[in-house]
């Protein structure tokens, strides 16, 4: 991959004047629609994220992909899953394949033009044999867990009857991390890099964090050492409670990363983007107690609940914004937006998905738009497929998850917090102000307002859409209204277009897991296991 590269390279025209930007990429894992304060909500105080939305951009709109592999597939390869591959279930631990390695990912781009790149935390794009990690496919070094989830003291993933350690540094297990908390070593993995960094040199740190997901079976909802449950007396549920204190725990670890970059004099120079990957598992689903309210369904379904998530981007070099931007900005978007701001030309990359929305962000080009088509899916395993054109109407088709409605996390505010004062007071909060970016409480309590999403509390019957449903999610963000029958010429035409994205899907990479991936036979480590077979094992796919 690393001739594809150079040769990618090629096609990139380097910007001349400025330094192109340091990116830090943090992505959330399962973060549902409701779980930060961004949209009104003093349930989960999210203060650093907040201060860093609220100085910089926060994203309106924006869509993900219903699941983890699918979605960091198509945030590192700007690419849709039915073109990689990926659009059936996640990769699970003891299946032997990955993203293949015919894709060019992001590091892999930005490395020619500089960029020191490095991935810390969860990677989830399969690691049967070594080509498939991250420090072989752009990343200079990597520090985490190669599988979808694990626990977040013991640093092992236990998937049915397979149990192992799922902890690496490069390409090699980390034993010495038993009982530290996961949220606490990623952060600091990554204060070390950003503290290391020599800044005459762009970096790109992607960091990837366990949290919010549910860790093993046996105990799927783990507070950190430092924010307890018992911190959100206001909470009822104590399912609730402890994962707020997951989710605080995050927030807390976002400050610190734009503190060190504010230590370290690289925060002036700075592009931070925090995404989460799906939307969140809800009414525990995966053992979690996530909240996409008032959305309908969660991860692993195609309603809004499970694809419209959030995102904020924060910079020096883009524009106050006094609302939300209001361009509907998918996952694929981000290698095309981070390439350009880092100096490329991604219009002249074959086969992205994505668009560039950096002229969006910076204020040089409309934030409205009417003609976007997203493809959230097409999974033939399944019968389960949705798409959304013109950026407003939606049509699911198939119901193969049993969780249709929607599904309430107690109230919203209930906490007699004062947001503005933790915002103001968050070390993210504090270094934004110090670059002369401070947030204000009218415009902190403007733009929560501005992002949330209100619907009808007087649900129907959720419609049954084994056969096919059609929504206008602007108007009916929540998937109320079926608009089958009283516009059946709309619903042809949305028929007709994922017909039309049906023809260029590629054949699902899914393969079923292979016995010989058991961490017991491997010293009780998840492992390229492929690679460390005798002779006639088959080649990836």
């Amino acid at each position: 991959m690393a001739l594809a590269a150079v040769l990618l390279a090629a096609l990139l025209t380097v910007a001349s004047a400025a330094q192109p930007p340091h990116i830090i990429l943090i992505v959330a894992d399962d973060l549902g629609f409701d779980d930060t304060s961004l949209r009104g909500s003093d349930q989960i105080p999210t203060p650093n994220l907040d201060a860093l939305a609220f100085s910089g951009a926060a994203l309106g709109r924006y869509y993900v992909h219903a699941l983890c592999t699918p979605s960091r597939a198509a945030l590192l390869t700007g690419r849709l899953p039915t073109h990689t591959g990926l659009q059936t279930d996640v990769i699970y631990a003891a299946e032997p394949y990955g993203l293949g390695l015919n894709e060019t990912l992001l590091p892999q781009l930005l490395e020619p033009l500089g960029y020191s790149c490095h991935a810390v935390g969860k990677w989830h794009l399969g690691f049967y044999r070594r080509a498939y990690t991250p420090s072989q496919r752009g990343f200079k070094s990597h520090l985490g867990f190669w599988a979808g989830h694990g626990d977040y003291y013991d640093h092992t993933a236990k998937e049915g009857e397979y149990w192992g350690l799922d902890l690496h540094r490069d390409l090699e297990p980390v034993g010495d991390q038993l009982g530290r908390y996961s949220t606490d070593i990623f952060t600091e993995e990554a204060e070390r890099l950003i503290s290391a960094h020599n800044a005459s040199r762009p970096l790109f740190l992607y960091l990837a964090h366990q949290a919010v997901h549910a860790g093993n079976s046996y105990a799927p909802l783990q507070p950190g050492p430092a924010i307890g449950a018992d911190q959100f007396p206001w909470i009822t549920d104590p399912q609730r409670r402890a994962f707020a204190a997951v989710t605080a725990a995050l927030d807390a670890a976002v400050g610190r990363v734009v503190a060190a970059l504010a230590r370290a004099d690289l925060l002036s120079n700075s592009l931070i983007v925090v995404t989460t990957d799906n939307g969140g598992a809800v009414d525990g689903v995966d053992g979690n107690a996530a909240s996409n309210w008032p959305l309908r369904g969660g991860k692993y379904t195609l309603w809004e609940g499970g694809v419209r998530g959030s995102a904020l981007v924060w910079s020096p070099r883009l524009p106050r914004w006094s609302r939300p931007v209001q361009r509907t900005v998918h996952i694929t978007d981000w290698l095309p937006t981070l390439l350009e701001a880092a100096g490329g030309a991604p219009d002249r990359l074959p086969a992205l998905d994505g668009v560039s929305q950096w002229p969006v962000l910076t204020g040089a080009a409309p934030d409205q738009d009417t003609d976007r088509t997203i493809l959230h899916n097409i999974d033939p395993s399944n019968n389960y497929s949705a798409l959304m054109v013109d950026a407003r109407y939606k049509l699911v088709q198939g119901e193969p998850f049993p969780y249709n409605g929607w599904y309430s996390a107690g109230a919203r505010n209930s906490s007699g917090l004062d947001m503005f004062a933790l915002l103001s007071e968050s070390p993210a909060g504090q270094a934004v102000s110090q670059l002369g970016r401070p947030v204000d409480r009218e415009t902190a309590d403007s733009l929560r307002r501005q992002l949330a999403v209100e619907c009808d509390t007087e649900r129907p019957t959720a419609a049954h859409c084994a056969d096919g449903c059609v929504f206008d999610v602007v108007a009916d963000p929540c998937e109320t209204t079926d608009l089958s029958d009283t516009q059946p010429l709309l619903r042809r035409q949305l028929e007709e277009r994922l017909d039309q994205l049906r023809a260029s899907m590629v054949p699902s990479r899914k393969v079923p897991a292979d016995p010989r991936a058991d961490p017991k036979l491997w010293n009780y480590t998840w492992t390229y296991w492929a690679d460390l077979l005798p002779d006639g094992c088959p080649q990836p796919p």
